[in-house]
């Protein structure tokens, strides 16, 4: 899996940067071996006016699927990335489930009468 963390209003510190690395790879390490890519964009909208204005968006890449995209925006960066990581997690595994099941379904055909 590999990650990349984008900062934009700010400048990404080591701090911002492990805590988002253990907060990914904790909320999807179950299903990695799925997960092409991670994008992780962290942006602080209004900047120094305060405000709900910290995003965390999450774009994650999938082999044989459609990619997961999550957007949380909070007063917290750190709670931000809580939930969109969590978000991502719950998604992924909800989009995997629902393949399995239709990859296992059995399609009954008519069969032709002569």
């Amino acid at each position: 899996m590999q990650l990349d963390i984008q900062t934009n209003g700010f400048s990404l510190t080591d701090g911002i940067r492990d805590y988002t690395k253990r907060r990914m790879e904790f909320a999807l390490n179950r299903n990695d071996q799925s997960i092409t890519r991670v994008q992780v964009r962290l942006a602080d909208i209004n900047g120094p006016r305060g405000g709900v204005d910290k995003r965390c968006q999450i774009d994650l890449s999938l082999a044989g699927h459609n990619d997961i995209v999550i957007e949380d925006t909070e007063t917290d960066l750190y709670v931000a990335i809580d939930r969109a990581s969590d978000r991502c997690a719950r998604t992924l595994i909800r989009r995997l489930e629902r393949a399995r099941e239709f990859s296992h379904e059995t399609v009954i055909l008519p069969v032709a009468e002569d």
